[in-house]
């Protein structure tokens, strides 16, 4: 039986068992995790972070663009749907060596985690050859892959994980509830499942959310007890801020509050403390002091280079002189 919790005893109870990785969260105690003061929830996320992790160290991650544009998905978010007007052109499957070449550099410069892109709602078994070599590539660099191309089939998810594939992302993105109204191309149930295939074949799920897309505080709280009471919880958890694209559906929203944004990754952290918690996209939009808060509320992993698939993201140099300026340094 789950005890009650309020503001004041969520601090408690997360302090009296912060090795505990539960898979059986209520929607009250995360609302009561939400409701904690600012400084209280986010003394709980660093303390739970310490945890199980060095607490100076931030994974880097580099993500590439492998196949832009062209998706018959409507995801009101984003510009590579062809149901947008974002005026962004469609591009083939690269070939390997280019690839390669993307994930030199981003090794060269940091990132111990390569992840590759493909805008479709699900890849096309023509093109599984040129995507397993681009793991196997990635792989022989000596550094962890992950992909995100929409939906698998089960002969593709085998395939990528004797390819060597370290991650898969795909995201919830929001709540149950909400989803419906960001998205009528795919159900929730369907992202769902596909993770479930992901985890089955021993492939590390990488999956989050993004917030500022209109939702409610109630949808954040949806959508983290769905990925916190997932049979494991997801390895990487990205944690977006919606970067509004003209032409998108959702441009023109009001900003999310910094404050939420970071209660959210707080919250994401004490629930699922084991998993990274990535500050994904949106830095472009955030102060030095806002990503430094980030940090203390439990994130340890960021996307480097310019761009994320198509949009735009701090500059290398930026961030390391940022996590310089920290006293922060690289995790292995």
């Amino acid at each position: 039986m789950q005890m009650e919790l309020s503001p004041e005893n969520a601090a408690e109870t997360t302090q009296m068992a912060p090795r505990v990785l539960r898979h059986d969260w209520e929607r009250e105690e995360i609302e009561a995790l939400f409701a904690l003061p600012f400084m209280d929830l986010v003394m709980q996320a660093q303390t739970t972070h310490r945890t199980y992790f060095a607490p100076n160290e931030v994974q880097i991650s580099s993500l590439l663009s492998i196949k832009t544009g062209g998706c018959p998905e409507d995801c009101a978010y984003c510009p590579q749907s062809v149901h947008h007007n974002t005026g962004l052109p469609a591009a083939k499957l690269m070939q390997v060596e280019a690839v390669l070449k993307e994930a030199r550099a981003a090794k060269a410069v940091g990132a111990s985690r390569f992840c590759m892109g493909g805008a479709w709602r699900s890849p096309k078994d023509r093109d599984m050859d040129v995507i397993c070599a681009m793991v196997e590539g990635v792989r022989e660099l000596g550094m962890e892959s992950c992909m995100t191309l929409g939906m698998l089939s089960p002969e593709q998810t085998i395939r990528l994980k004797n390819a060597g594939l370290d991650y898969y992302n795909h995201n919830v993105d929001s709540s149950e509830e909400y989803y419906k109204k960001i998205i009528t191309t795919r159900t929730y149930e369907d992202r769902l499942n596909t993770l479930e295939q992901v985890r089955e074949a021993g492939i590390n799920v990488c999956s989050g959310g993004i917030v500022g897309m209109g939702e409610e505080q109630s949808d954040r709280v949806g959508m983290l007890l769905t990925l916190a009471n997932l049979p494991e919880h997801p390895g990487s958890v990205p944690i977006n801020m919606l970067v509004q694209v003209e032409g998108t559906p959702l441009d023109h929203l009001t900003k999310m509050d910094n404050f939420d944004f970071i209660r959210t990754i707080a919250v994401a952290k004490i629930m699922m403390p084991a998993s990274v918690v990535r500050l994904s996209a949106g830095r472009l939009e955030m102060s030095d002091e806002m990503q430094a808060l980030c940090f203390l509320a439990g994130a340890s992993s960021i996307f480097a280079g310019p761009k994320l698939l198509t949009t735009e993201n701090p500059e290398q140099e930026a961030d390391m002189l940022l996590l310089e300026r920290l006293g922060m340094g690289k995790m292995e």
